[in-house]
């Protein structure tokens, strides 16, 4: 896998907690109501800020790199519409904005500042790419993906989750995605299969669902001696 950037492909959604009542409730009806407050959360969230950190596995070499930073996120209706701003903080710093299609990978330590589209990013670059989940409606996730209810579980720091497993209708640049959200409706944690079995995990913590977040923040302006990278 390319350590100067990799894929980080789609992989958030949301889903809610359900108390089934008495009696046998079947998967498609546990889904039918997590795709619902799919949408419920989606029209209520207007920004995000909080803690990520993301696990990159190599399946050939049986490694895992793992990123620690934190995330601002205002979502849109489409990918272009999504603004997003991460700083990793370890095991290096970078900081990554994404607006209107576009996005600026700033990294300090190698005054260098990778430039491009968000439709071909990738590694860090392509994080951004991840929290498109989150503005999907149940609409277009049926739409572009066989969505299946696979078990309730909990996620590191003990976020009791629903599990949900989508599988591309059509050629993708990856095998399948698997979604965990929270009770409020929130999404916490993502996996994406690649198709060389390669994986990323993104997992989001410390979430302030609706918080400031200032259009600045968006934007990054490298120093003057910074090269600048088409990706």
């Amino acid at each position: 896998m390319n350590k100067y950037l990799r894929f980080v492909l789609p992989a958030i959604a949301i889903v809610f907690l359900v108390n089934a009542s008495a009696g046998v409730v079947s998967a498609q009806d546990v889904l039918r109501q997590i795709l619902k407050r799919m949408d419920e959360n989606n029209k209520s969230l207007t920004s995000l800020k909080g803690s990520i950190k993301m696990a990159k596995h190599d399946s050939v070499l049986n490694e895992t790199d793992i990123s620690e930073g934190s995330i601002s996120y205002i979502p849109g209706r489409s990918q272009k519409q999504i603004y997003i701003r991460i700083d990793w903080a370890k095991p290096v710093v970078e900081h990554l904005a994404v607006a209107n299609g576009q996005y600026v990978l700033y990294r300090p330590k190698l005054k260098q500042a990778i430039t491009g589209k968000v439709d071909s990013a990738k590694g860090n670059a392509k994080t951004g790419g991840a929290l498109a989940f989150m503005s999907m409606s149940q609409a277009q996730l049926r739409e572009n993906y066989d969505v299946k209810y696979v078990a309730d579980e909990t996620v590191a720091g003990g976020v009791k989750t629903f599990h949900l497993l989508l599988t591309p209708k059509n050629a993708s640049g990856y095998k399948s995605a698997d979604l965990w959200v929270d009770a409020n409706g929130m999404p916490v944690q993502a996996k994406v299969v690649e198709k060389n079995n390669d994986t990323t995990t993104v997992l989001l913590s410390a979430i302030q669902k609706n918080a400031t977040v200032k259009a600045s923040a968006f934007k990054i302006s490298p120093p003057k001696d910074v090269k600048i990278v088409q990706g």
